[in-house]
């Protein structure tokens, strides 16, 4: 099955002539200053904490380098088609997800607002991970790392410091590095500085018990929606203007981290952990499962923003080299990152004599505490620290730019009321989610976080993106969808599309969702 488009081909329906000229005759609505902007807004939605915090975890977990090949079979199956499948839609139809999915098949309009209330929900705790980022950027303004010593009131009797001897001109000169013992009821400083420094978890018992508001938290939640804000106010002739730094400068630090990395003693011990091929794992169900998961929330389809992004290019837009660019990105992005974590976590087993599977970890415990704490072994600890945090709060926020704006995007364009008075809706929008979000900045608001981010999303998501396919591959037709591709880009998609969209993509999520419900 070529990838390639063909010539030819295609259903004879056609779409309605009304809908055609409405949508040829959209002058007034906003577009791309170039092709950089749109590109880079992808790009930066696209690739996000996911791709540090979670893919290298899962390819050292499920077989190394052997991980690769579910991986790749789940972005060329579902992926890659679906990715497609959204940005077409949003450049052929020129509207937001409520509007573009009540003119494709108007009985399958709920689509829209379903996919809006999903980048709702997520927007209120993907914002608190920001603003944990920019509470460790800002606590990073020091000489000597918070995290590493264990004489501060939040410390405990069973704190273990970090204790670096060490000269600015060789790696050689770290003498000692203290961690954890083997004694169970130690704790890293690092570990204790986020659990009862930055989140206060000690003075929680479970989300019946939020304490008080830390007004530190708060503080920079406040300050990670007054950047989103001044990004988005006027639309995407700032936001587009603004992800040139946030899309790129996460390549630029993970470009310095990797160099120093492999530098590192201990750094080619970390490779070998993270790609060395463990072939028996691909026979296992859930390897399969996880690649999926990655593939699937990395590249963000049923969030309504890459239909919200593409709806302000050019109607004849090569959409597809987008798509393959910026899915080429993320995959890239995600394999580097990997090395960018384990050459430290190789550093970090080598000085301590601890073995990597012991300090290996994913979510916010890696970015949070272990990878703090490894930086904070090297010489210049400082600077690799602002820099790394600096690099989170970048992939943060321009994936938050993505989720407001496919909500603003939808709703202006359903409602022109809304249209016209942007900036005071953007202002609302964001003070509810600052408000809500307080909970999260409670002493027991990570279990607040937690309920969102089991519950928000993942589910709901499956299920908005299965009735997508089914609406485009059986209700709106393949051959249309086709042929509105080909009135865009002048060349019809080729029998790998079809199939995808038609067969491949409903049977990989129907499947999925039986999994994530019934289990394995």
């Amino acid at each position: 099955m070529a990838m390639e488009d063909e010539d030819g081909g295609g259903g004879s329906d056609t779409p309605p002539v009304e809908v055609m000229m409405e949508r040829r005759r959209r002058p007034g609505r906003e577009q791309w200053s170039n092709k950089t902007d749109f590109l880079m807004s992808v790009i930066g939605f696209a690739v996000d904490l996911a791709n540090v915090w979670r893919f290298p975890y899962l390819c050292y977990k499920n077989g190394g380098g052997a991980f690769l090949i579910p991986y790749c079979t789940m972005l060329l199956v579902g992926g890659i088609p679906l990715f497609y499948m959204e940005l077409a839609l949003g450049q052929f139809y020129q509207t937001g997800a409520i509007t573009c999915w009540g003119r494709l098949v108007p009985l399958f309009k709920g689509i829209g607002y379903s996919v809006v209330l999903i980048a709702f929900y997520v927007d209120f705790y993907y914002n608190v991970i920001i603003a944990w980022a920019l509470r460790f950027f800002l606590a990073s303004f020091t000489d000597i790392l918070p995290w590493t010593t264990c004489d501060n009131d939040w410390n405990t009797i069973f704190c273990q410091p970090l204790t670096i001897w060490s000269n600015d001109s060789s790696l050689n000169s770290v003498d000692n590095v203290t961690l954890l013992a083997n004694d169970s009821r130690l704790a890293s400083a690092s570990s204790e500085y986020w659990l009862r420094k930055v989140l206060e978890l000690n003075h929680s018992e479970g989300i019946h018990d939020l304490g008080y508001i830390k007004w530190d938290m708060a503080g920079c939640l406040f300050l990670v929606y007054l950047i989103c804000y001044f990004s988005l106010w006027k639309g995407i002739s700032t936001s587009g203007k603004v992800v040139w730094f946030t899309a790129l400068f996460p390549y630029v630090v993970l470009i310095f981290l990797l160099i120093r990395g492999i530098t590192l003693p201990g750094s080619a011990q970390g490779v070998r952990y993270y790609l060395y091929p463990n072939f028996s794992m691909i026979a296992k169900p859930e390897v399969w499962v996880d690649a999926a998961t990655q593939v699937f929330f990395s590249l963000g389809p049923g969030f309504g923003v890459l239909l919200a992004y593409a709806s302000y290019n050019k109607y004849h837009n090569n959409v597809l080299r987008d798509a393959y660019l910026a899915i080429m990105c993320n995959s890239i992005t995600s394999f580097l990152s990997g090395f960018v974590i384990f050459t430290v976590l190789g550093y970090m087993s080598h000085v301590s004599g601890r073995q990597i599977q012991h300090v290996a970890t994913e979510g916010p415990g890696l970015v949070f505490i272990v990878y703090p704490a490894a930086i904070a072994a090297m010489p210049g600890s400082v600077f690799w620290a602002l820099i790394f945090f600096m690099m989170l709060l970048n992939l943060g926020l321009d994936s938050s730019f993505g989720g407001s704006e496919a909500i603003i995007t939808a709703m202006s364009d359903e409602f022109p009321l809304i249209r016209r008075n942007r900036e005071v809706f953007v202002a609302l929008l964001f003070l509810l989610y600052f408000v809500v979000g307080l909970a999260s900045c409670a002493q027991g608001g990570f279990y607040f976080f937690n309920l969102l981010d089991r519950y928000a999303a993942g589910y709901s998501m499956l299920i908005a993106v299965l009735f997508e396919t089914i609406a485009v591959s059986w209700i709106y037709g393949v051959d249309r969808f086709c042929d509105d591709i080909k009135d865009m880009m002048g060349h019809m998609p080729g029998i790998y599309w079809r199939f995808c969209w038609r067969f491949a993509a409903p049977l990989f999520f129907s499947v999925y969702h039986s999994v994530w419900t019934f289990g394995i």
